[in-house]
């Protein structure tokens, strides 16, 4: 069975406020215009998630937001999980192996640098992913916990400036 792993880093976020926690980051204006840009590249691909999860860190959970507006999905469908904040791979390999057998495309909201190293172990071609990223892998596995130890099949990687000219 063929599956799709969607890894999308936040989009820039703002240190306008020094006050505010890392968590409580917003998004910045940059940020703001990238990740419906991604939307629609994402869109017009017909990438179409069975399960959206976010880091609750306020600029993933923006992002996601944003995506999912793009994608004809509502804000309820998006869930949180604690772990993908501030997570390595191992943890971020422990998300993906306890994923529901029946979900074919799940899409991933999160950081670096553990959304980096995660893409550099699926393809060593991906070392870096900047903000408003898009790695996506797919497998061909029987479950989750199987794709979690294999090599994906494909491996894409893109981000707002790719293909433009300086």
């Amino acid at each position: 069975m063929r599956r799709t792993l969607i890894l999308m880093r936040h989009g820039k976020s703002s240190w306008e406020d020094a006050s505010l926690s890392d968590r409580a980051r917003p998004l910045a204006a940059r940020g703001l215009r990238d990740a419906p840009l991604m939307g629609a590249r994402l869109a017009r691909e017909g990438v179409r998630p069975d399960l959206i999860l976010s880091s609750p860190a306020c600029r993933a959970l923006s992002t996601a937001n944003i995506i999912a507006e793009v994608l004809g999905y509502g804000p309820e469908e998006i869930v949180t999980d604690e772990r993908l904040y501030g997570s390595d791979v191992g943890t971020l390999l422990e998300v993906m192996a306890e994923l529901g057998d029946p979900f074919r495309c799940v899409m991933l909201f999160g950081h670096d640098p553990g959304f980096t190293d995660l893409a550099h172990r699926f393809s060593g071609r991906i070392t870096r992913m900047p903000t408003c990223a898009v790695a996506r892998f797919t497998f061909d596995a029987p479950s989750w916990s199987v794709a979690a130890s294999q090599r994906p099949v494909t491996a894409v990687l893109d981000y707002p400036k790719k293909g433009v000219s300086k």
